[in-house]
């Protein structure tokens, strides 16, 4: 999967994208990703990218022109792929966005900055307009990466574990089951027993109910979407009832 990241500040993306799991999807071919300055992409002497906004008011808004220039010189001016602007006026994300792109072979990253962008680069050159959430950040470049991240843990081969990214939470409309490990007792308190009988039908039952109730209990929202057995509505019942 190919991403083609635009930036004002390209010197954030490395650290992460050197490290861990995304170092290793790179590595292997998985991931290929091309992180382009705007400002290179800039007009006269001092590269500038922002202005101040008509009508008044204040911060900076960025300019159309290094943002169009960027994207058509690196994508050509009809590029043909998902062109996504990052930014808090776009659909939030969610796993159900992350498993929709990560069937894109190729993805185009525009990060926001200042006061916003001018609307003519939403207008007319971006395709899709994406948030992380309902809050205010400095800009584009954090959700860039949260964005990559998600959809590099769906592709096949990502992880480890082939089943990995399929037990996360969100990935089936529930909060994930608790995990334990080593040592089965520590300061008086155990690993529940079922972890430790080797009975893989039981241990899948606990676990999926544990996934039902720390639902319930911290994102009640959830489970209005999610397609659930008859057993497992009684279960819900049986533990809003004990409530």
């Amino acid at each position: 999967m190919r991403f083609d990241v635009f930036t004002l500040l390209p010197e954030v993306f490395p650290p992460y994208l050197d490290s861990s799991i995304l170092q290793r999807a790179r590595q292997r071919g998985l991931l290929d990703i091309h992180i382009h300055n705007i400002r290179d992409y800039a007009a006269g002497r001092h590269k500038v990218t922002d202005d101040v906004p008509y009508g008044g008011g204040g911060g900076m808004v960025m300019k159309p022109e290094p943002v169009f220039n960027a994207v058509e010189s690196v994508l050509g001016p009809r590029p043909g792929i998902p062109l996504i602007l990052l930014t808090p006026q776009g659909r939030v994300f969610d796993q159900r966005i992350a498993a929709e792109l990560s069937k894109q072979p190729h993805l185009a990253l525009v990060c926001g900055r200042y006061e916003g962008v001018d609307e003519r680069i939403r207008q007319y050159l971006v395709t899709d307009e994406i948030s992380i959430g309902d809050y205010v950040l400095t800009g584009g470049e954090l959700p860039a990466l949260v964005l990559i991240d998600a959809l590099t843990r769906l592709l096949p081969d990502a992880l480890g574990d082939p089943d990995g990214a399929a037990d996360d939470s969100h990935a089936s409309g529930l909060l994930e089951y608790p995990h334990f490990t080593r040592p089965p007792e520590f300061r008086g308190w155990c690993v529940p027993d079922i972890l430790l009988s080797g009975d893989h039908a039981k241990i899948a039952q606990w676990r999926r109910e544990q996934s039902l109730a720390r639902t319930l209990q911290k994102r009640p929202d959830m489970l209005e979407k999610v397609e659930l057995s008859g057993s497992e509505r009684s279960f819900i019942e049986k533990l809003q009832g004990a409530a």
